[in-house]
């Protein structure tokens, strides 16, 4: 089964992970079906495009699902590290969604980095979604410094 690129914001980064924006009800079998083992949510629960019950939604299909809170507004240190724990520890093919696909993105950029990726390379595969540097959303320079290089 081929991906399911229509899923918004939709990225195939590796074989072994995947990331989206918001998943619709539908998704999870599609998920399933491509042979994720892992899904790792990255906004709010209550947010109007969550999932309804994902927990269940991901549990009918044999996927494991953890849920890390981050509120686009104020991205913390403790939520990179929560989803760089979770991503480590997690069995894969994992799928990592928000709602936009940018907490994703940004929290992947940085995880690359991390872990040697050429800082093009990185930035490219985050600026195919979007840039906290060039964003013109009022939250996007508390995401351009979460991920900034610490030197």
């Amino acid at each position: 089964m081929s991906d399911p690129d229509d899923i918004f914001a939709w990225q195939r980064l590796s074989d072994s992970l995947t990331t989206s924006g918001a998943l619709r009800e539908h998704d999870p079998e599609r998920l399933a079906a491509i042979g994720t083992k892992h899904v790792i949510y990255l906004a709010m629960a209550d947010h109007p495009e969550a999932l309804p019950d994902p927990e269940r939604a991901f549990s009918e299909q044999g996927i494991a699902y953890t849920h890390i809170p981050v509120p686009f507004a104020a991205p913390e240190e403790a939520h990179y590290r929560a989803f760089t724990e979770a991503l480590e520890h997690a069995e894969g093919p994992v799928h990592v969604h928000c709602i936009m696909n940018w907490r994703v993105s940004a929290f992947c950029y940085r995880y690359n980095r991390e872990r040697g990726m050429p800082e093009t390379e990185a930035r490219a595969q985050m600026e195919r979604i979007w840039s906290p540097d060039e964003n013109d959303h009022p939250d996007a320079p508390k995401w351009a410094a979460l991920i900034a290089e610490k030197r």
